[in-house]
């Protein structure tokens, strides 16, 4: 097996035109802790110091602590600047899958009910992994997903690892074009 590039997910930045109700749903209901709450400086939205940022000046751009040493950022971009994404549009993004032990899964999914949230699942997704999806305020579609027998250690490259053989029967149907 080939060793990763990388260490993983460093941050993953998402958009919202309401800060207030991404910040009340992933704080209460998804129940991600706050990192870090700012306001882009003046000068990297519409300015030189523009590095990639959306082009508005002094939005907010807010992280959350998605465990592991990872984040989730949203930027709040003006009511209306922006069409809403297509999620299965090329270039889209489907949704966010999330790793949780038995016990997050329960408590999330109590959380989701109490606020109203709808939710599919639990749903078996694969021999011993279960999910359920639901969507934030964004229209966001997430998934937590649960190995019951990890318990507290969740692996996620175990969970979807193949073997070769059954890898490479997949990977032959890239040159017959189906």
């Amino acid at each position: 097996m080939q060793n990763p590039s990388t260490r993983g997910v460093h941050h993953l930045a998402l958009n919202t035109e309401d800060m207030k109700s991404t910040l009340d749903f992933y704080l209460n209901v998804v129940g991600m802790p706050l990192a870090h709450a700012m306001k882009v400086p003046a000068g990297l939205g519409t300015g030189p110091g523009n590095r990639g940022n959306p082009p508005y000046e002094q939005i907010r751009h807010y992280f959350f602590d998605m465990g592991n040493d990872s984040l989730l950022a949203f930027f709040e971009i003006p009511k209306g600047a922006e069409p809403r994404a297509k999620r299965d549009g090329i270039g889209g993004m489907q949704h966010v899958a999330f790793a949780v032990t038995p016990a997050q899964f329960e408590a999330l999914q109590g959380r989701l009910r109490a606020a109203g949230v709808a939710a599919d699942g639990p749903i078996d997704i694969l021999p011993g992994l279960v999910s359920v999806y639901f969507h934030d305020p964004n229209g966001i579609r997430l998934e937590a997903c649960c190995q019951p027998a990890a318990g507290e250690n969740p692996r996620v490259i175990a969970s979807v690892h193949q073997a070769g053989a059954e890898m490479r029967k997949e990977l032959d149907t890239l040159s017959s074009n189906t």
